[in-house]
């Protein structure tokens, strides 16, 4: 049953069509049935009582299984490089028929926001990461309206780290968004990972540098040599970076493209759903989506731009 469910939902969200359209095609069209593995045709309400079942991270979990399951590669062996990036989710608000007031909002999920892309909105902001170069979807957070992103770098280092995706020794990637003396300390110190962070015109790299020092926790432990050794590397690693930025611009900017692809050919914008729960796990299935189609082979720059103006 579940599956059915998904296989339908994906559908309707990859043609962006509803839900009652693709039930109704299923069922006067065996090729269909066929090709999306599909025997028992579910109703719209089974459909839509089957989502109500869960609650928004249950379904996340589900969703975040089903990908790993079906999007994994290969067995890891080494250091992987994760790219990071946010985006605003916009919802589809007629502005014409009802105003909704700063002090209505206090009490609703979703916030004004801003970004360069969309100017001024009301929704939310979405977290994704990546893994570079399978452009992987690893784990998303949905926060509301658009807090800035350097404080947001923990938490999603966190989020990483606790589904044991980010390892010691990984290169994370983030915009200038993410820009802080704290995070480059932090990502070091705390996650063991070297936060490529790309930097503002103001970046003192003898600042950063005084930040970067041992923490006094290594010191009187047994294992003291193989921190400090672990803390050098990881230093040298982004030292390395800071003097690659084109070809890191490159890989960075392949995020963008993915988010292009969700938003474009997979309606990720101008939601038609006004809580927290129902947007996060629209939002989840359009990862899936996104997930399963970059792994059939969609991972160039030129793939993806061609299949989110398809």
């Amino acid at each position: 049953m579940a599956g059915t469910v998904i296989r339908t939902i994906l559908i309707s969200m990859f043609f962006s069509v509803d839900c009652a359209y693709v039930v109704g095609e299923l069922r006067k069209r065996t090729g269909l049935r066929k090709f999306a593995r599909i025997t028992d045709v579910p109703s719209v309400d089974n459909i839509y009582r089957f989502l109500s079942r869960f609650d928004e991270e249950q379904f996340v979990s589900f969703v975040c299984g089903v990908l790993n399951s079906l999007c994994t590669t290969r067995k890891r062996r080494r250091a992987r490089t994760i790219l990071i990036d946010s985006s605003a989710i916009t919802l589809d608000l007629n502005w014409f028929k009802r105003t909704i007031t700063k002090a209505q909002l206090a009490t609703r999920d979703f916030d004004w926001g801003y970004s360069k892309t969309h100017g001024y909105y009301i929704g939310y902001k979405l977290t994704l990461a990546i893994e570079y170069p399978s452009l992987k979807p690893l784990c998303f957070l949905l926060h509301r309206g658009s807090p800035h992103d350097a404080p947001l770098f923990d938490e999603i280092l966190n989020e990483l780290k606790r589904r044991r995706i980010a390892r010691i020794g990984d290169m994370v990637v983030c915009d200038k968004g993410y820009y802080s003396y704290r995070n480059y300390t932090r990502g070091i110190r705390e996650f063991k990972i070297v936060p490529r962070i790309f930097a503002r015109k103001n970046f003192n790299q003898d600042k950063m540098m005084q930040n970067l020092s041992y923490p006094l926790s290594i010191f009187g432990r047994p294992d003291t040599d193989t921190t400090m050794k672990l803390f050098k590397n990881l230093v040298k690693r982004l030292l390395d970076s800071l003097g690659h930025q084109d070809y890191f611009q490159s890989i960075r900017s392949l995020i963008e493209d993915v988010f292009k692809l969700a938003k474009d050919a997979f309606s990720l914008q101008k939601f038609h759903r006004y809580t927290t729960r129902s947007v996060k796990k629209a939002v989840s299935l359009n990862v899936l989506l996104s997930g399963l189609v970059i792994s059939l082979g969609f991972r160039s720059k030129k793939q993806l731009q061609q299949l989110s103006e398809w």
